[in-house]
C-alpha cells in the first residue's frame, strides 16, 4: 500500500493519534521517573544521586541511536521499525520494573533508550509521509499533544503511584499502552519505505552518535556536582569534535546518514534552530516547576503534579484551535507574536509565591500550556513544509537530534 493509497479523511486523523499514543508513552516515562527517584533509591539501597544514572543512561542511549533511525526506517520500513521500537521500549520497561540493583536498572534503561530513539523520529516519518501537506498543521496539532502532555502528566501519575503503590508500577503501566500501540500500528499504519536503499554510513553513525552522546552527557552533568568540571568539559569537547568531524565527513560522501543540506531550506533551518531556542525554556520548565512547588512551597509530589497538570488542559484545547489560528494569521505572525506571549507567560511564573492563590497558578499554567502547544504545532508544520518527501527521513532524524541537544541544554 502506498502512502497516497492509504490516505483518507479518517486516516489523516488516525495516523497522528496512533503515533502520538506511542510518543506519549515515551514522554510519560521520561518524566515520571524523576518523581519516583527517591523511592527507587530507598528500595534499591542506593544513593539518590547515583540513581541519576537511570536518567543519564537512557538519554545517552537515545542520543547514540537517534542518528540511525531514519536509515533503518528507509531500509526495513517505517511500520516495521516503529513496531519493533514499541516492543523494545515495552520490554525495557518491564525489565526496569523487575530490577533489583542499579546495574540492572541502568541496563534496562539503555534498552529503553534504544526503543525510544527509534519511536520519536520514525513516528514522525510515518506522519510526514502519510499525511498530505495541506493537512500538516492539523496532523501536527495532534502529534504535538503528547510532547506537552507527557511532562505534565508525568509528575501527578508518578506521585500517585509512588505514594499509594510501588515505584515499579511506573514502568509496568507501559505494558498495556505498548500492546495497544503495537496493535493499532499493525492494523492501520502502512509499511512505508524508500525506493532507493542507500548503504549505511557507518562512520557517520559513529561520529554523530558519539558527538550527540558527548554533548548530552556533558549538559546533563553540569551543576550536579557528581563529576568534576574538567571531565565534563573533556566529554563535551570530545562530542563537539566528533560533530565537527562529521560535518567534514558529510561533505565528502554521497549518502551521509544525516544530510546537512537540509539546513539550506529556510523554513526547516528556522524552525529547527529558532524552535530549539524555544525548546530550551520548555525543556527546563517541568523540572523547575516541580522543584519550586515541592521544595520551595512544600507541596507533596502528588499535589504539585495536580497543579502542573492544568497545562495539559491548555494543550488539549490547542489541538482544535491551532489550525484555524495559523490559517487566519499565518506562520510568521503566530511564531513571532505567540513566541513573545509564551515568553511573558513563562516569565510570570517567577511571580509565584507560596501565598499565591492556586486558581491564579492554574490560570497561568493553563494559558501557558495552550500557547506553548500552539508554538510547537506551528514550528512542527513549518519545519517540513518545504522538505521533499524523499528527504523526510533524514529531516526527522536531524530535527530529533537538534531537539535532544536543545532540551538537554535547557535543563543544564
Amino acid at each position: 500500500m502506498s502512502p497516497k493509497e492509504s490516505r483518507s479523511p479518517a486516516f489523516e486523523f488516525l495516523a497522528p493519534m496512533i503515533v502520538g499514543c506511542a510518543l506519549f508513552m515515551e514522554m510519560l516515562d521520561s518524566t515520571v521517573i524523576s518523581t519516583a527517584l527517591p523511592a527507587m533509591a530507598k528500595s534499591l539501597g542506593e544513593d539518590p544521586i547515583k540513581l541519576n544514572l537511570a536518567i543519564t543512561s537512557y538519554l545517552l542511549s537515545l542520543a547514540v541511536f537517534i542518528p540511525i533511525s531514519g536509515w533503518m526506517a528507509d531500509r526495513f520500513g517505517a511500520r516495521t521499525v516503529f513496531r519493533s521500537a514499541i516492543v523494545i521500549f515495552t520490554m525495557g520497561s518491564v525489565l526496569c520494573g523487575f530490577s533489583n540493583s542499579l546495574p540492572e536498572l541502568v541496563a534496562a534503561r539503555i534498552l529503553q533508550g534504544f526503543g525510544g530513539a527509534m519511536m520519536v523520529p520514525v513516528g514522525r516519518i510515518i506522519v510526514l509521509k502519510t499525511v498530505a501537506k495541506s493537512d500538516l498543521v492539523t496532523a501536527m496539532s495532534y502529534l504535538t499533544v503528547p510532547a506537552v502532555l507527557g511532562p505534565v502528566v508525568g509528575p501527578p501519575v508518578g506521585g500517585f503511584i509512588v505514594t499509594y503503590y510501588s515505584w515499579r508500577w511506573i514502568f509496568f503501566i507501559n505494558v498495556p499502552i505498548g500492546a495497544l500501540g503495537f496493535m493499532l500500528v499493525t492494523w492501520y499504519i502502512p509499511n512505508i519505505r524508500d525506493n532507493k536503499i542507500f548503504p549505511l554510513d557507518l562512520r557517520g553513525f559513529l561520529l554523530t552518535g558519539l558527538g550527540l552522546a558527548g554533548m548530552v552527557a556533558g549538559f546533563e552533568s553540569i551543576g550536579r556536582g557528581v563529576i568534576p568540571a574538567s571531565i565534563i568539559m573533556c566529554v563535551m569537547a570530545t562530542g563537539g569534535v566528533c560533530l565537527a568531524l562529521y560535518i567534514l565527513h558529510e561533505r565528502r560522501i554521497d549518502y551521509p546518514i544525516i544530510d546537512l543540506d537540509l539546513m539550506k531550506i529556510p523554513t526547516f533551518s528556522v524552525a529547527t534552530l529558532g524552535g530549539g531556542l524555544f525548546r530550551m525554556g520548555i525543556g527546563a520548565l517541568p523540572f523547575l516547576l516541580a522543584m519550586l512547588l515541592q521544595i520551595v512551597f512544600g507541596l507533596s509530589p502528588f499535589a504539585s503534579g495536580m497543579l502542573t497538570f492544568t497545562s495539559a488542559a491548555g494543550a488539549m484545547l490547542m489541538k482544535v484551535t491551532a489550525p484555524p489560528i495559523i490559517r487566519r494569521l499565518g506562520f510568521r505572525s503566530v511564531l513571532i507574536g505567540n513566541g513573545v506571549l509564551s515568553a511573558f507567560i513563562m516569565m510570570s511564573y517567577t511571580m509565584f509565591r507560596s501565598t499565591t492563590p492556586h486558581y491564579l497558578i492554574v490560570f497561568a499554567l493553563l494559558s501557558g500550556g495552550f500557547f506553548r502547544s500552539l508554538q510547537f504545532t506551528a514550528l512542527g508544520s513549518l519545519a517540513y513544509a518545504d522538505v521533499d518527501n524523499s528527504m523526510m527521513s533524514s529531516a526527522s532524524t536531524l530535527a530529533s537530534m537538534a531537539q535532544q541537544l536543545f532540551l538537554s541544554l535547557g535543563v543544564a
